[in-house]
């Protein structure tokens, strides 16, 4: 026997809904629990609960109850996330009921729908409301981008980008709209154009388009922004794009010469699709962690911005900061690794230490960023103590009792290995050659990036 098609579509979006909390909460343990009232009018509700490591939704006669440790409770980013990708499936279900939705917002349905959870979140308030229109030129925006990623020009991988302006215009730059005769969307459309792939690289140039979807400009990246700090470290090459964004509506959306869609607001990049799925980053939390973790504003702002500019060039390295130098070090670099313990050699040939030897009581902080940066991406680990001082570099890690005196032996393992056991006695970054950034304290994996 059939269900009624309301119970069916009903069950259907409770479905996408588990998907959607997975996906985007895969640090998270669900709890599902059947509720007196059965609503099927798609109103979705995240319930009010006392505890920040709770996150309660009601959909469908279905309460859903996500546990985070208390030690990282859910972000104000992540509350939001879960009430744009609610609006959207809401909006979805309660279109195909609605004729007249469904002829006046096809849009909806179109593209993938990972895509429409990043644009409204991207237009929502902390209420969840989301001016349709601009959500959906986000997820447009997304959508070009995504088959730009798919295509090369010259047998050469394409970059680009769009900056998305919430007005008609920019007066500010003396750009208005253009002629109704030659304007154009901004659309999966240009696409099939051989040349538009050559107009913007999406580093230092963009495409500018308005609140309406139009094609205002081509911009240097530079003219948009101010001067000023970001508040949050954000890759190197990407400073100028999340400065475009800082103190306006502004929205960036860049692919990245390694294929990767970058998405930037307020000053921060917020989400990133790499490894063929979204991820929200929430750069802000996360970075505040590893602060309060390493103890040192200045030397967890240099390690932090070395570990994301190698991951956007796809290198890895990996950060050792130790809590207690004195008793941890033999615990976890042999001795022949460590800086403050270089001999002569016993003939007349220089020694890997001795090269490193200028190093001996610099700190992480005092080194220019480009030095630090091609020092981590030496085979091994990065080591100080919590000033910043270096302890060791391209070490490979012991896993296990420490070495004998002056012994050079050291176990070599995998990277993750290393840094979960380096974990037992400081703050560790992990930097993977696919891009992913991870926090390890503790031996516990703290989040990842």
């Amino acid at each position: 026997m059939s269900l009624p098609p309301v119970f069916a579509a009903s069950a259907l979006y409770d479905n996408l809904l588990q998907g959607a909390l997975r996906q985007f909460f895969g640090r998270a343990t669900f709890e599902t629990e059947p509720i007196p009232s059965l609503s099927s009018d798609g109103r979705l509700a995240i319930e009010p609960t006392n505890d920040p490591s709770v996150l309660s939704i009601r959909w469908f006669g279905t309460r859903h109850v996500l546990h985070v440790p208390a030690r990282r409770p859910f972000t104000a980013h992540e509350v939001r996330l879960a009430r744009a990708i609610g609006s959207v499936l809401a909006l979805r279900y309660r279109a195909i009921f609605d004729p007249k939705q469904m002829l006046e917002r096809g849009d909806l349905f179109r593209g993938a729908i990972e895509d429409r959870y990043i644009g409204a979140f991207l237009d929502s308030t902390d209420t969840g409301a989301a001016t349709v229109n601009r959500a959906d030129l986000v997820a447009t925006a997304i959508e070009v981008l995504r088959v730009a990623a798919l295509s090369s020009y010259e047998n050469r991988a394409i970059s680009s980008g769009v900056l998305l302006l919430e007005g008609d215009s920019d007066p500010a730059h003396g750009i208005g709209e253009p002629p109704a005769t030659v304007a154009y969307r901004y659309s999966q459309a240009l696409t099939g154009i051989k040349s538009f792939y050559r107009l913007c690289d999406g580093l230092s140039t963009l495409f500018l388009v308005n609140g309406a979807g139009t094609v205002l400009d081509l911009i240097e990246v530079g003219r948009y922004t101010k001067p000023g700090r970001l508040d949050v470290p954000c890759p190197a090459p990407y400073t100028e794009h999340a400065l475009a964004t800082a103190g306006n509506r502004n929205i960036c959306v860049v692919l990245s010469p390694a294929h990767e869609i970058k998405v930037f607001t307020n000053g921060v990049e917020v989400f990133s699709f790499r490894n063929a799925r979204w991820h929200l980053l929430d750069v802000q939390a996360k970075y505040d962690m590893w602060e309060a973790a390493v103890g040192s504003t200045a030397l967890a702002e240099r390690l932090f911005q070395t570990a994301i500019d190698l991951a956007d060039a796809r290198q890895g390295a990996l950060f050792v900061v130790l809590r207690d130098h004195e008793q941890s070090l033999p615990h976890l670099v042999a001795p022949g690794d460590q800086l403050d313990l270089v001999r002569a050699p016993a003939r007349d040939i220089p020694t890997r230490m001795q090269l490193l030897h200028m190093l001996r009581g610099r700190t992480a902080v005092g080194l220019d960023p480009a030095i630090l940066a091609g020092l981590a991406k030496t085979d091994g680990a990065t080591v100080t103590d919590s000033s910043g001082r270096l302890l060791a570099v391209g070490a490979i890690l012991l896993h296990g009792e420490p070495p004998e005196p002056h012994s050079n032996l050291a176990v070599e393992g995998a990277r993750t290995t290393a840094a979960m056991a380096a974990a037992r006695f400081g703050a560790v970054l992990k930097v993977s050659e696919d891009g992913l950034i991870t926090f390890y304290d503790r031996q516990e994996r703290i989040w990842d990036i």
